[in-house]
């Protein structure tokens, strides 16, 4: 068999599975690879690639459901529910920016494998929550379903929770359905300008408990905001708070988070295009985007730390970050997550990144580090003793022999 298999069907990534058994290989899952450079460098035998398993299969949008195979490119189905009036509403981030791909490249199997999100996600959650069933390869070489088209379907043990995030190490997905939700009218955002990190936490943590339901809260720091919008912003610090849908109501949420947010320094306002580029360049981490340039060390070879914790701690946790180490970052989910670009080191600030996330709580995962870094040291956040063994014993119930990209995620797993 050769080195790359591109399967037509379900049945061929059965088969697949089954000879790589059957010979003693070992797979790498990937669709456009897109998002192939995260994680542990692959070590396998043979490339399984599904980027021939596309199309949608069922689209009923008076219903919100989309069921689609598994290579289907994300530009493709965001381009047919757009001309429905719907979106993926957890806004899925373009990893090409900051990994120096091609842009449009990703899948929708890949964005739910890797659970993929945006600055949604603090109001309509992730991929996990809007994945409603899927097909799919295990290890075993078996075929098996779980869920349907809508959430009802789902009971007992909730499967499409476990595939989303676990980067193709359980199964490989063939076919997915997906939720999907009506696309706002508009939107507008309301910009703070020139607030410290603290401060700004202060001013996304009271928007997000008024009632001016508020569905992207971002904070981007002087010199990190002028990446996205030099001649509008400024270069100075921008704190943003977004509101989407129907036009009455945003106009109207819009004076009431005003008056709530004129405490906090000077305002001003996105409106609808400028909106929709600014929250694109936050979901795809544009100020970050890998790019040759005349900055030493080249900006693409500068690891790259994806973070999560509490929003209340996350300028805290960042702070911790900046005292030990040179650093650019950026806040998004209110302060929950949080972007870091470190200088370049033999453990792409590792031991840094996990001090701070130890002491305030969350985890980190480094999205961009040359492979002989990502080889040397935990990529994804490390775990501790009993939940270890709780992922082997799940790894070992999917794929008892570890034929699907092993140690991807973590070694021996």
């Amino acid at each position: 068999m050769a080195d790359t298999v591109q399967p037509r069907d379900a049945k061929d990534v059965e088969a697949a599975v089954q000879w790589a058994l059957a010979e003693g290989k070992t797979v790498e899952i990937v669709g456009h690879g897109s998002k192939r450079a995260i994680g542990r460098p692959a070590q396998t035998d043979v490339t399984l690639d599904l980027s021939t398993l596309t199309g949608v299969t069922l689209y009923e949008p008076e219903e919100l459901v989309l069921s689609a195979k598994a290579g289907t490119p994300l530009a493709e189905i965001e381009a047919l529910l757009a001309a429905n009036g719907q979106q993926l509403a957890f806004e899925p981030m373009d990893y090409a920016g900051v990994l120096g791909g091609v842009a449009g490249r990703g899948t929708i199997g890949g964005a739910l494998a890797a659970n993929v999100s945006g600055p949604r996600r603090l109001k309509s959650g992730a991929g996990r929550d809007h994945f409603l069933g899927f097909c799919a390869v295990s290890g075993r070489g078996e075929t098996f379903k779980s869920g349907g088209r809508v959430v009802k379907n789902v009971t007992g043990y909730d499967l499409c929770k476990l595939i989303a995030g676990s980067w193709g190490t359980l199964a490989a997905m063939t076919e997915v359905t997906i939720k999907v939700l009506p696309r706002p009218e508009t939107e507008q955002t309301l910009l703070i300008l020139g607030l410290e990190p603290a401060r700004a936490v202060e001013a996304m943590t009271c928007a997000m408990g008024s009632s001016c339901d508020v569905s992207g809260a971002a904070h981007l720091p002087a010199g990190v905001a002028g990446r996205i919008a030099a001649d509008e912003l400024g270069g100075g610090a921008v704190t943003a708070l977004r509101l989407e849908g129907f036009s009455p109501s945003v106009a109207e949420r819009k004076r009431t988070l005003e008056t709530l947010m004129k405490a906090f320094g000077e305002l001003a306002t996105a409106e609808a295009p400028r909106s929709r580029a600014f929250w694109k360049a936050v979901r795809d981490v544009t100020p970050f985007a890998a790019d040759r340039s005349s900055l030493s060390p080249p900006q693409d070879e500068r690891p790259l730390w994806r973070i999560s914790t509490a929003p209340s701690r996350g300028a805290e946790l960042a702070a911790m970050i900046a005292k030990g180490a040179q650093a650019q970052m950026f806040y998004d989910w209110a302060g929950g997550l949080i972007w870091v670009a470190l200088g370049a080191s033999d453990d792409a600030g590792a031991a840094l990144v996990r001090r701070a996330v130890a002491a305030t709580g969350g985890h980190a995962t480094l999205i961009r580090a040359p492979a002989s870094v990502r080889a040397a040291i935990d990529v994804f956040a490390p775990q501790d003793a009993a939940v270890a063994a709780l992922t082997k014993r799940v790894k070992e119930s999917f794929d008892p022999r570890g034929v699907l990209n092993p140690g991807r995620m973590w070694a021996g797993v």
